[in-house]
């Protein structure tokens, strides 16, 4: 994949993890964050309740930042059967679905006006769908995509990758495959170790 080093948009990425409303708000500030992409399936938490789909949205309104759910169509547990390989979602398969790839389109588009965040719960960019799905999808487009970590720092989706590497013990360089070939492969392991699972649909896949 050739990446052009002149890029003119940035797509970020947050999770909300266990931060006080506050703090939140104040990584959002920091990176001048316009708009948040809520990628969440399931935008509701007991014991973050100010995550809560409606509570964050009224709160991002007050702070000036505009909110929009995805979650249809871009989260990762999907409603569509066809997602689903004995029970259990196949992000190959979600990224082919029409609604994922209207859901791009709308990143893709608001991108041009706003400074997005994809937002998801997870801490770590590497163990949430919002890297291993959706900007997975999204890399080879001229994008800076950027993670907004913890601590406010940013690592870049290079960055993120090589890391990614390393926690798959996936060696960095391979004399028979391109590091695009390699970082396939990191993906796909990567996005089965952490995709959903449907108990109710790997029933039905048994019973068949």
């Amino acid at each position: 994949m050739i990446r052009n080093n002149n890029f003119t948009k940035t797509l970020f990425t947050v999770g909300h993890s266990t931060h006080e409303l506050s703090e939140f708000l104040s990584l959002l500030e920091r990176h001048r964050i316009s708009a948040v992409a809520d990628v969440r399936s399931q935008p509701y938490g007991r014991f973050t309740p100010h995550f809560n789909r409606e509570s964050l949205q009224a709160s991002l309104k007050l702070a000036g930042i505009h909110y929009v759910f995805l979650g249809t169509e871009l989260g990762a547990r999907r409603s569509e059967r066809e997602c689903y390989l004995d029970g259990k979602a196949r992000y190959e398969l979600i990224a082919k679905s029409p609604a994922f790839v209207a859901g791009l389109s709308r990143i893709r588009s608001g991108i041009a006006n706003s400074r997005i965040a994809l937002m998801c719960a997870e801490k770590d960019p590497l163990t949430c769908h919002r890297t291993i799905l959706v900007c997975h999808a999204l890399r080879c487009d001229e994008l800076d995509i950027q993670h907004i970590l913890a601590d406010g720092n940013l690592e870049s989706m290079n960055d993120a990758e090589t890391r990614l590497l390393d926690i798959l013990g996936i060696p960095a360089e391979d004399l028979f495959r391109t590091r695009e070939e390699i970082l396939e492969e990191a993906y796909q392991r990567q996005g089965e170790r952490i995709a959903y699972s449907d108990s109710k649909m790997e029933e039905e896949s048994t019973l068949r």
